[in-house]
């Protein structure tokens, strides 16, 4: 008799010949949510038999995981600072490597206090969700030129009970932004053409190229927020900008020029690497 520890096997099998770097991981994330279980809850039952609905759903999962779909889309959410959100394919995956944006977003806050902050090209909304969620005191707008991720932003907003808390705004940067922002937070695009052929599958087949496609030198995003920041960035005000992890003095630079008496640093992740740029005029 097939039990859930059958299908499991033949699953890692499958992904591992697919090329799949967590196969088994995968495949139990995918049987989880094929079941509506927990992954500790079906640990516990590996034994049992899979009804004919499940068996087939899962068998439709880890089909799209072998073609490299990210397993966030498969299973409709990511877990980002200690909350899930709601993503598909009109917005790019949060990563845990953005959490270090939050992070120092909110240490930004508590010394600052009351604060109108942007969180420019907001996605998943993500950035703008978790900032509502742990700095009541901040009003919030979450920008995106897609009307598509401001959709997902808003019911991800819903999700969480902070629809009402952020003002969403279809804007190219800050072009529909509030005249006067006191923090400005940004994930742009930064990737360039040179690195585009050593992406993972599941990012350059899956996630939105508009997220992720910074120009040639990764750069062309960066330089129009620097164009527009200077006329609405509140005197004492800062920006903090994820950048892919070549980019701190390029980026740096620019954020100089653009606010010459500016302090200006460069934060690393836990990797080591240096991931997020500070401004504060």
């Amino acid at each position: 008799m097939t039990a859930y520890t059958d299908l499991l096997r033949r699953a890692v099998d499958d992904l591992t010949r697919a090329g799949i770097p967590e196969a088994r991981l995968d495949a139990e994330i995918l049987l989880a949510e094929a079941r509506s279980l927990s992954r500790a809850v079906l640990r516990a039952r590996l034994d049992d038999a899979p009804d004919a609905v499940s068996e087939a759903r899962f068998a439709a999962r880890i089909a799209r995981r072998m073609q490299h779909e990210p397993v966030a889309y498969i299973v409709g959410r990511q877990a980002f600072y200690g909350l899930d959100f709601a993503v598909d394919r009109r917005v790019l995956i949060p990563r845990p490597e953005t959490e270090l944006l939050v992070e120092c977003a909110l240490a930004w806050l508590a010394a600052r206090g009351a604060a109108v902050v942007a969180d420019v090209g907001t996605g998943s909304g993500a950035i703008a969700v978790s900032l509502a969620v742990h700095a009541p005191d901040a009003r919030i707008s979450a920008l995106d030129r897609s009307p598509g991720a401001l959709d997902v932003a808003r019911a991800n907003a819903a999700r969480h009970g902070f629809a009402a808390r952020i003002d969403f705004r279809e804007s190219d940067l800050l072009s529909g932004a509030p005249e006067r922002i006191d923090l400005i937070a940004a994930n742009l695009p930064y990737i360039t053409p040179a690195e585009w052929p050593d992406l993972a599958r599941g990012i350059a087949d899956y996630e939105p190229r508009m997220a992720l496609d910074g120009g040639a030198e990764g750069l062309d995003l960066f330089r129009r927020l620097f164009a527009q920041a200077p006329a609405n960035l509140a005197p004492g005000g800062a920006l903090m900008l994820e950048i892919g992890w070549t980019q701190a003095r390029a980026v740096s630079a620019l954020a100089q020029a653009a606010f010459p008496a500016a302090a200006v640093r460069v934060r690393r992740d836990d990797a080591d690497l240096e991931r997020l740029v500070i401004v504060q005029t």
